[in-house]
């Protein structure tokens, strides 16, 4: 493949929390988008910010240099990419940041190699703010050539690119994703069982913020966290029920490496107990509410 001038126009398939930022940010640094989402109503919004919204997947990738994929799973990104079959073109750099898992992976890059896409690996790193702000984190392995295609659109949506891999083959940053994601769910989990801990015993929870603050236990996200289930605000930046998923990627790709990941499991049976509470469209946070098995405090 030779060197590609950077794209011009960009098709976003996935319109949620996380892409329905991404593409006003793509708009709004003067690329030509096109937008779809399997709800087209959720997708609507964006036309006010210069995001054209499409019926199809096909109408959306129809002539588009770049194509991102930001779905809920691995599944619906194949099945996203399969409707828009008719309209790629050979050649055309398919930028994949779903969080997919390893498994997924491999489907997505034969659908690739069966259609010849220039598949990029690239899941990113963030919740609803910074893909609202253009602030993400952009993991990516794909082919040196590609690059100069999908950096106006990494630099659209990220504040950083972190290249791990010339290939999207050995799915390099969906691995080093996964190990983010493990950390982060981690610290929800402990922030939401610390708080569940100090209602249950009725500790004022302020002498815990208070007896860490400063010190190498402090973290800035527990308390964003914390705080978030003191003034009951629940609104996702990244919902239970696709936390509960990522958890399963987790525990899936640890099997298949032969690693044991009992919190991850055990993590991934939390968000479940919280989903089955009716939680599950809510904060991640939300973990708090596996605690109890009543009302929660």
């Amino acid at each position: 493949m030779t060197e590609q001038l950077p794209a011009t126009s960009v098709a976003v398939l996935g319109t949620g929390i996380m892409g329905s930022g991404m593409a006003r940010n793509l708009a709004r640094s003067g690329l030509d988008v096109r937008a779809w989402n399997r709800t087209r109503s959720k997708a609507e919004p964006l036309g006010q910010d210069g995001v054209r919204v499409t019926d199809t997947p096909a109408e959306a990738v129809d002539g588009a240099d770049v194509v991102l994929t930001i779905l809920y799973d691995g599944a619906a990104a194949l099945e996203a990419m399969r409707q828009a079959a008719p309209a790629l073109r050979p050649g055309v750099v398919w930028a994949q940041a779903t969080t997919a898992g390893l498994e997924a992976m491999e489907s997505l890059a034969a659908f690739a190699h069966e259609k010849d896409l220039v598949l990029i690996d690239s899941p990113v790193l963030g919740t609803k703010q910074p893909a609202e702000s253009g602030q993400l984190l952009v993991l990516a392995a794909g082919p040196h050539p590609a690059r100069p295609v999908v950096w106006p659109v990494f630099d659209a949506i990220g504040s950083r690119t972190v290249w791990v891999g010339d290939s999207a083959e050995g799915a390099a940053a969906t691995r080093l994703k996964l190990v983010l994601n493990s950390w982060v769910l981690n610290i929800t989990h402990a922030t939401a069982e610390a708080v569940a801990l100090a209602k249950g015993l009725g500790v004022d929870f302020q002498g815990f913020l208070d007896g860490v603050e400063g010190g190498p236990l402090d973290n800035g996200y527990m308390r964003v966290k914390s705080g978030q289930l003191f003034r009951g605000d629940l609104e996702p930046s990244f919902a239970t029920k696709t936390a509960e998923k990522d958890a399963r990627l987790i525990v899936e790709a640890g099997e298949r490496a032969g690693v044991r990941l009992d919190l991850a499991a055990a993590g991934q049976e939390r968000f479940r107990r919280a989903i089955e509470a009716g939680h599950g469209d809510e904060d991640m946070v939300a973990s708090y509410f596996a605690s109890f098995d009543g009302e929660a405090p």
